[in-house]
């Protein structure tokens, strides 16, 4: 080395200056350590030092310029900075080679330099040619900010400040210049890299011919710098803006094309598609090799066989996690790459402590290793800080990838799958794959590199510990890994519990569910008690795990707080018991201490890793096996070949459900030429929506062929409406054409509708179409199949939810032979007869067999079954209608035909136009489902957009809004739902669990204070004394603070839970008092929200937040003091440093609260919008549009990572910040120490820096915890605002009970009464006074709108009046509790609503009547076959809404609910929809048996059911326009008239 340098590499001469050490090898540390000035040799100057820079560029160089190859953004325009940037670095070079050629020059004039003068100015000059060339080349690939070249800038400048330094001094010493030339150009050259590091800092503009960034606003991250993605200051202008004013949609980024679904999806539904391809190559082999051995070895051994049918039982399954290792494994190993050198990392600051405890024991060392220690130490805790956030980064937008991919392909896969495939997973269970699925990946994604990361960690701890301590570590480590099996034992308990805990809920929300869905009949029929009872018991169950979960959490707190302090004191007594020459000195315990800290998180973490990975190994599987289901067939209906002038055509065919489940349709065959109309009629039950179903190949077909030519519109009996516009509802994807789309809607009869809604064809339409009434609804549904004007029309039952005279004008103007769908292949699935004679073909299904088919007259003639079932009803009609002679049946159609026409030729009269357009009126106002409020214009649309805000609206939609009216006015939460908080829970609970974190902290502080004066003890002999006394000590404080601890958890615990009884209590008891107006105007989605995540929220997040609020906020605190204590300096500093923290902490919290409820509000939509994709699957694939709801999804998804990725930011932001005043704290607490070293004892020093290394995490976790306090606080504060809303009258009001056998008569009497649906709008009945003697039947008819509905309503006061009263046998309604009311009428309501459950409980809530009986009233609704066909019988479990019964079941059920009741008045609404017109006949029949002697109110839609009614009573715009007997009213020639003349009656 002498030889190579011409000099000492290191200084052992005694020279004026001692020389730093930088390696330990060749140096006599007395000579060189030991001085006040240190300084390096020439020859290390030159050697190392120069060189560093360039090992790090070529070293990094490879890697670069792979990463170069690949990402390429379009080449940056040369720029003024960029030319500058490479003038200086030619410039260098030039500098550098001046340097070289110098020394060939020396060499030409004798005298010889040494090597080194040769070697380094080459290496320099071609490393800094190669710098300046990367410059241009990254130029061209479109980098803005080199970070490898910041690097190398500053890692030049770092090396150069030692000769620079060193240059000065001696020249100072010697007073002249020794070689003058390259004196000179050390110093050029130490400019030029200053001001190449400088200019590196800048970045260049955004790169030219890059894809145009059409973003309104773009992520700035992509166009950031180097220095500010590290330290992530990009983001800084987001967390000024949400803290100036709460964040909104539009100041949201937009994503990188990298995050994107459509980038992601795509890659994701490639490695997916590959791995099942590769997975179906394998067991077509298999399958091969198997079907050889059969035929070759016809006589082989036995054995021979089983091998292959084992062999086969092995094949792979396409695995997704394959697929999802291809897709995002390699951007997640950057973020593991980060991990290990920050693992690495924090092994440096133990070992620096350690020194520097070494120097304050050693009072001669000089001051410069103190100040040197301290910059290590800060320098290290920065580097530390910088890389885990990239590598927290990287796995956090990892995670976020994860969710939109796995999101994506669920969605897209549940476009196609079957259904039989839909049935083994419900609808809930497909959006939980979505949700809580691939939300699990994404958490796990955080902590994964844990898995190797824990054990490095691990091992690198314990070889240092070993070192210090020796041996006595063993007995720490057993005493860490025995606490292992009970932490997961505990996990494991705990998660058991989890599980249990979870089913409680999940049925606890399926039941919210169903009553909210149901509630207008729960309280139409009294039930409420019996369903609060049951939410009750299943809320008691819950808790009760809740609370036993509780009891174990804080065990597991207590083994957490307790566990790296038995570790201590474990080692630390083995340590002093073993020999008495063990000496327990500050730098062995305070540097054990801190490494058992670092011990603490690993050991820990690595069983939770475990399980998150158990878990989500199961939500894998989930996945897997979703996205394994089969998928329909798209070829199973032909589209293409079919025989000529046929439209459709089915040879031999046989459908079932699923491949396993017996055929629903047997040998079917038929030709359906173009352009015809055919009616499919029979029974309930017999196949007939099955068979459209199976036209549009959504069932499985077991043999034959089916084939349909064109496109198809299909219109399903239960008519799907998506929540978006009106308009948007009909034109479903087309491209607008107003004159198309006003003939549709003029055919449907939805004209009149739009003058009545509050947005004409605008109004949002709530979620299932809740704003719309049933027939509305279905009108909707085929107008949009009117307006995509395909070439067939598949229309399941679409006449059944609309009035007779609505249904007439449809069949007319839209399906019949003058529609506007003539031409067009219709097949009509239908119950009304009337229309069959103008039908082309007929087709009679029988138990899913055709019986016959033919036209009309031909099945007539036939003379089978449905000529009989024609003729039964043609009869019944005729008696109905009083007909004065009977005339052949044949002729009384046609006549009913020229009537029908006639009408039509009436409709162009402007008499008969007014008075459609009057009984349209108002349709949806008083809708039966209770009408749209202009407020209730989907809040969640209006926020999104920031409409300016029409009206102020009311109180009760102002709480979705994304922005809450409490957050923006303080920008904090209100400290009154805090104090609401504490009341719940009880504030003297709150007080003592606040002192008693006092006691712990004090109990902790004095454990430590004990072990720094027990190092302290001076040493005697080479023993220290009382070492028994010191560990007797040091064990009870440490006992003591576990102990205070556990009881604190324990309190907490007991103290959220009682919490979370009383305001669901609470939330429960209001909303079952609520009126129905409330329900009408708020989505029931807002209610279960509630219900579910705000409950979940005070049940489980808000105590464990509470807690680590208050763990990290004392032990922030206790360090303070700590420090301050020993080293009083410090309090100077702390004022600083708190403000600094109390800025980010608030920019932080205000910025990420908001961004957290932008996001759960940009959440719901994504599953909202997938389970109406999930049951409206088959509307989509008929009309061909899964391309677009994929596209739909897709942005939905990608609007709600809008708002995560800044939240992911935030949170680097925040901790880079945040750790960044920890290590300042670091830094001042070593400084101090090493300022005041005089007065120090070792001991205290190794207190207050240990204390200081881990004050970091508590700080950055205090910040997180205020944050998610004052997100989830909120809840408290929802859940008060819903358990506060107004309520109705009481249930039971004790004084005013009506007698037990009231209404004995009967009779009802309406005086001077007016009501309306809510304040603000119209009266809905306007003075009406009627009155009704006991034992009539009166039926109530009017046009749609005219007030019918409403009429009931009152009735049950589920409306309540404005003015006049209701009086039943003489009492008045409005002065007797609700319940004694409702229980005592009876009502058959319009939708017939089943719960889930028993058929028994269905029908008896309360347990009130015997066997008997139930089994008398299901025989008189028909009903009686049906359930006794059953295996369960009266058990029969009713699905969610009764979904696996027929419409025409759920309807008997409902009249098996008045059966038994049997009041005196029955009220009989609209119940005949639905059904056909056997089911109808069956119901009318038992009613007029049944309910003889009772008074029958009925709506009628089938003006032939009234007719022979005591008095019909004719509602006009909410006024009696008619009431007498009907007789009279058609002689009267008025409404009544007019109406029946239009149902073909009079």
């Amino acid at each position: 080395m002498e030889a190579f340098c011409g000099s000492r590499f290191w200084a052992v001469q005694v020279k004026v200056r001692g020389k730093r050490c930088v390696s330990s090898f060749f140096q006599d540390s007395n000579l060189t350590i030991h001085t006040d000035n240190p300084d390096l040799t020439p020859c290390f100057q030159n050697t190392i030092l120069a060189w560093i820079p360039s090992i790090y560029l070529w070293s990094a160089l490879p890697f670069y310029l792979l990463y170069l190859k690949r990402n390429k953004r379009g080449y940056i325009v040369l720029s003024v900075l960029s030319r500058f940037k490479t003038l200086f670095g030619v410039l260098l070079w030039c500098v550098s080679w001046a340097d070289l050629f110098y020394s060939f020059h020396e060499l030409l004039q004798n005298r010889t330099p040494p090597p080194v003068y040769f070697v380094t100015p080459l290496i320099v000059g071609i490393t800094v040619l190669l710098a300046t060339l990367l410059i241009q080349y990254e130029r061209l690939r479109g980098i803005q900010s080199s970070g490898v070249l910041i690097i190398f800038w500053f890692l030049s400048v770092l090396c150069a400040m030692g000769p620079f330094r060193s240059k000065i001094m001696t020249t100072a010493v010697q007073g002249h210049v020794n070689e003058r030339f390259r004196f000179t150009t050390f110093y050029i050259y130490f400019a030029l890299i200053i001001i190449e590091l400088i200019l590196s800092c800048f970045k260049e503009k955004p790169p030219f011919f890059s894809p145009v960034n059409i973003d309104a606003n773009p992520c700035p991250e992509l166009n950031s710098g180097f220095l500010s993605r590290l330290t992530f200051w990009w983001f800084t202008s987001m967390a000024i803006h949400g803290y100036k004013r709460p964040l909104e949609d539009k100041d949201l980024w937009s994503l990188n094309e990298d995050d994107t679904s459509k980038t992601i999806v795509q890659q994701l539904s490639k490695e997916w598609d590959r791995e099942k391809a590769e997975c179906k190559q394998k067991e077509d082999v298999s399958y091969m090799k198997k079907s050889n051995h059969v035929q070759n070895h016809v006589g082989g051994s036995p054995e021979e066989a089983e091998v292959l049918i084992k062999d086969k039982k092995h094949n792979r399954k396409p695995s997704f996690l394959r697929a999802l290792l291809r897709t995002f494994g390699p951007y997640f190993l950057i973020g593991s790459f980060f991990k290990l050198i920050q693992d690495l990392l924090s092994f440096v600051n133990p070992q620096l402590l350690s020194v520097l405890i070494g120097f304050i024991k050693n009072k001669d060392a000089p001051a410069w290793w103190g100040f040197l220690i301290a910059a290590l130490m800060f320098i290290c805790a920065v580097l530390q800080t910088l890389i885990l956030h990239q590598h927290f980064q990287y796995c956090f937008v990892t995670g976020m990838r994860l969710r939109t991919g796995i999101t994506g392909v669920i969605y897209r896969k549940s476009l196609v799958i079957t259904n039989s495939a839909k049935r083994s997973s419900t609808v809930g269970e497909i959006v939980n794959l979505m949700s809580v699925d691939a939300q699990r990946f994404m958490d796990l994604m955080t902590f994964l590199n844990m898995l190797w990361s824990a054990p490095l960690q691990i091992f690198l701890a314990l070889y240092f510990l070993w070192q210090t301590l020796g041996a006595s570590v063993l007995a720490g480590v057993a005493v860490m890994v025995l606490l292992i099996p009970f932490n997961s034992a505990i996990a494991i308990k705990t998660r058991a519990f989890q599980v249990e805990q979870m089913r409680y809920k999940d049925s606890r929300i399926k039941l919210m569910n169903e009553i909210l869905g149901g509630i207008k009949v729960l309280k139409l029929y009294a039930w409420e008690p019996s369903f609060s009872e049951k939410v009750l018991e299943i809320r008691k169950n819950e808790l009760r795990v809740l609370k036993k979960s509780a009891y174990l959490n804080s065990l597991s707190t207590f083994a957490w707080i307790s566990a790296p302090f038995l570790v201590a004191l474990t080692t630390f007594a083995v340590y002093v018991s073993v020999d008495e020459k063990n000496i327990l000195d500050a730098e062995k315990a305070f540097v054990s201490l801190s490494l058992f800290n670092i011990l603490k998180f690993p050991l820990n973490m690595l069983p939770q890793v475990i399980s998150n990975i158990a878990q989500t190994s199961v939500s894998l599987k989930r996945i897997q096996q979703f996205l394994s289901h089969d998928e329909l067939n798209p070829n199973c209906v032909e589209t293409k070949v079919i025989a000529p002038g046929n439209a459709i055509s089915v040879r031999n065919a046989t459908f079932s459900w699923g491949k396993e489940l017996k055929p629903t349709l047997k040998d079917i065959n038929m030709l359906i030429p173009s352009g015809s109309l055919v009616a499919i009629v029979g029974h309930v039950g017999c196949g007939k929506s099955s068979l459209v179903s199976a036209l549009l190949g959504e069932m499985e077909k077991l043999e034959g062929e089916v084939a349909v030519k064109g496109s198809v519109a299909y219109v399903p009996q239960q008519a799907w409406i998506q929540n978006a516009t009106l308009k948007d509802n009909i034109l479903f994807g087309q491209a607008p054409n107003e004159e198309k789309y006003q003939d549709a809607l003029e055919a449907c009869a939805l004209k009149t509708d739009l003058e009545v809604l509050p947005g004409g064809d605008q109004t949002e339409i709530g979620e299932k179409g809740i704003n719309l009434s049933g027939g509305q609804r279905q009108r909707v549904s085929l107008a949009r199949a009117v307006y995509s004007s395909s070439d067939i029309f598949l229309l399941d039952d679409p006449l059944s939810a609309v009035d007779s005279h609505v249904a007439k004008h449809i069949f007319d103007k839209v399906i019949g032979p003058d529609g506007v769908l003539k031409g067009k292949t219709r097949i009509l699935v239908t119950h009304g007869i009337s229309f069959l004679p103008q039908v082309d073909h007929i087709i009679v299904l029988v138990d899913g067999t055709i019986s016959e088919m033919g036209s009309y007259q031909e099945l007539l003639k036939q003379n089978k079954a449905f000529a009989e079932f024609l003729r039964n009803y043609a009869l019944d009609e005729d008696i109905e209608e009083d007909e004065p002679t009977m005339l052949e049946e044949e002729e009384v159609l046609l006549a009913e035909d020229t009537l029908s026409i006639h009408t039509d030729l009436a409709d162009n009269e402007p008499v008969t136009n007014e008075v459609r357009k009057q009984f349209l009126r108002q349709l949806s106002v008083v809708s039966s489902e209770g009408g749209e409020c202009p407020n209730k214009m989907s809040t969640k649309r209006r926020v999104c957009e920031k409409k300016p805000v029409e009206p102020p609206l009311p109180r009760k939609s102002a709480n979705e809004k994304l922005i809450q009216a409490e957050t923006t006015e303080t920008g904090t939460v209100k400290l009154t739902v805090f104090w609401q908080y504490m009341k719940a829970v009880s504030p003297v609970i709150s007080l003592v669990i606040c002192f008693l974190y006092c006691c712990q902290n004090a109990a902790a502080i004095g454990a430590n204070v004990w072990l720094s004066d027990w190092t302290n003890e001076p040493v005697v002999n080479g023993t220290q004394h009382n070492t028994a006394m010191r560990i007797g000590v040091y064990a009870a404080l440490g006992l003591l603070q576990g102990l205070i601890v556990l009881i604190c958890s324990f309190t907490l615990a007991m103290g959220g839970i009682n919490a979370a009884r009383t305001l669901h209590a609470a939330l429960l008891e209001n909303k079952f008092h609520t009126p129905q107006s409330f329900y009408d105007t708020t989505p029931t989605g807002r209610i279960i929200n509630r219900f579910s995540k705000d409950i979940y929220v005070i049940d489980e997040v808000i105590p464990n937040t509470i807690l680590m609020f208050l763990g990290t906020f004392f032990t922030s605190l206790s360090t303070m003091i700590v420090i301050i204590a020993s080293t009083p300096l410090f309090a100077v500093v702390i004022i600083p440093l708190a403000i600094l923290y109390f800025f980010v902490q608030r920019f932080y919290v205000a910025t990420s609260r908001q961004l957290k409820r932008l996001e759960s509000v940009s959440r719901s939509p994504i599953y909202s919008h997938f389970s109406e994709t999930v049951s409206g699957a088959s509307v989509i694939r008929a009309y061909r549009r899964v391309k677009a709801f994929v596209d739909i999804s897709d942005s939905k998804v990608d609007e709600n990572q809008k708002s995560y990725y800044p939240g992911i930011v935030s949170n680097r932001w925040l901790g880079i910040r945040v750790e960044f005043v920890g290590n300042c704290i670091v830094l001042f607490a070593a400084l101090f120490a090493v300022i005041g070293r005089n007065s120090l004892n070792a001991g205290l020093v190794g207190l207050s820096v240990s204390y200081a290394l881990q004050v970091t995490l508590s700080l950055n976790w205090m910040v997180r915890m205020t944050s998610d306090l004052e997100t989830n606080i909120v809840a408290v504060e929802r859940i008060k605002e819903y358990s506060e809303t107004e309520t109705e009258a009481p249930w039971i009001i004790e004084g005013k009970r009506p007698p037990e056998n009231w209404p004995s008569k009967g009779d009802l009497e309406f005086v001077n009464y007016s009501v309306r649906y809510r304040k603000g709008l119209d009266l809905v009945l306007k003075d009406l006074n009627l009155q009704v003697h006991g034992g009539e039947k009166i039926g109530i008819v009017g046009r749609t709108g005219a007030g019918k509905s409403s009429m009931t309503l009152c009735l049950f006061r589920i409306l309540e009046a404005v003015k006049g009263e209701i009086k039943i046998d003489g009492v008045k309604i409005s002065e007797i509790g609700l319940h004694d009311l409702r229980s005592r009428l009876t009502i058959i309501p319009q939708d017939p609503v089943l719960f889930s459950g028993t058929l028994r409980m269905n029908l008896d809530p309360f347990n009130k009547y015997s066997d008997e009986e139930i089994w008398k009233a299901l025989e008189l609704s028909h009903l009686k076959r049906f359930v006794s066909s059953q295996p369960s019988m009266l058990d029969y479990e009713c699905s969610e809404g009764g979904e696996n019964l027929s419409v025409g079941q759920r309807q008997l059920v409902c009249l098996a609910r008045a059966l038994l009741r049997k009041t005196r008045i029955l009220i009989l609404d609209e119940a005949t929809a639905a059904i056909d017109l056997e089911t109808d006949d069956l119901i009318q029949m038992t009613i007029r048996t049944q309910f003889v002697d009772c008074t029958v109110l009925t709506i009628a839609h089938r003006l032939n059911t009234i007719m022979d009614y005591t008095r019909v009573l004719v509602l006009d715009n909410g006024t009696i326009a008619e009431f007498d007997k009907p007789a009279n009213l058609i002689a009267a020639k008025g409404i009544f008239y007019s109406m029946a003349k239009d149902a073909g009656l009079a």
